[in-house]
């Protein structure tokens, strides 16, 4: 559980009382459990309209699919070129936009058939990608969040990502949801929910033991992949090599404040 601490000093003669106002992060309550394949490098999910469409990384494994929710069954598959490690994927209108890791090139699918329509060059690294109702929103590691025009594909505007004035790196695969953005950050079990007008962190999401070290067999099959079903107010998350996807729904967590020392 990640702590927002700040101090509140109260002078009383020579002594001074330190309270710490925490903030402790939403929880989560399992909903329901559905097969994943536990080979896919989840880089990217999207649900959108009653599909589950996924992107999967690694060069030579690197996928765009549509899978059965419900099975897990694979139901179309796109196979990536092998000098491509794919990362994230968004929707927008009738396409699917595939991120690639370091080649700076993205893929645009037609969502009804994955026959690639155009590819766009951008800079840096990518990470993660989703959209609001205008603009595509890619990460890179760093903590900048990136908003690009989806017909033009040139970058308008950027946000810093902060959590008390202190920059949030890592940010990995994204989900637009509410108004808010919400990242997964690389190798931990924390999402992050994003002011997108600021890059504050609103609050954090800790998914801590939702799938057991003990059911994974690699060190990189971490906690990366958000989707929301809008239409039914589902939200889903599964991770890297993972064998389930999970439905869950938040429970929040109440401020408290807490004495933490005394000063003379």
């Amino acid at each position: 559980m990640r702590l927002f601490i700040s101090y509140r000093v109260i002078a009383s003669a020579s002594v001074l009382i330190a309270t710490a106002l925490v903030h402790a992060a939403d929880t989560y309550r399992i909903v329901h459990t559905y097969p994943h394949d536990q080979h896919a490098f989840t880089q990217g999910l999207v649900y959108v309209d009653g599909h589950l469409y996924e992107s999967t990384g690694i060069k030579g494994q690197s996928t765009l699919r549509e899978e059965d929710l419900e099975t897990g069954r694979i139901q179309r598959m796109q196979v990536v070129s092998d000098q491509y490690f794919a990362e994230g994927l968004t929707d927008w209108k009738n396409t699917l936009i595939q991120l690639t890791w370091q080649s700076h090139i993205a893929f645009v699918y037609d969502r009804a058939t994955f026959r690639l329509l155009r590819t766009f060059h951008y800079d840096g690294e990518g990470w993660g990608l989703t959209h609001d109702a205008k603009s595509l929103i890619l990460s890179d590691g760093t903590s900048a969040l990136r908003f690009f025009d989806p017909e033009t594909f040139k970058e308008v505007r950027r946000i810093t990502v902060t959590d008390r004035g202190k920059p949030v790196t890592e940010l990995n695969e994204l989900e637009y949801i509410h108004g808010e953005i919400y990242a997964n950050i690389w190798h931990t079990d924390h999402i992050g929910r994003i002011s997108p007008a600021t890059g504050r962190v609103i609050g954090w999401i800790d998914l801590k033991g939702l799938m057991p070290r003990s059911q994974l067999s690699n060190d990189e099959a971490v906690l990366n992949g958000i989707a929301y079903d809008a239409a039914h107010n589902r939200l889903f998350v599964t991770g890297k090599l993972w064998p389930k996807i999970f439905e869950i729904t938040l429970v929040p967590e109440k401020a408290k404040l807490v004495p933490v020392r005394h000063i003379k």
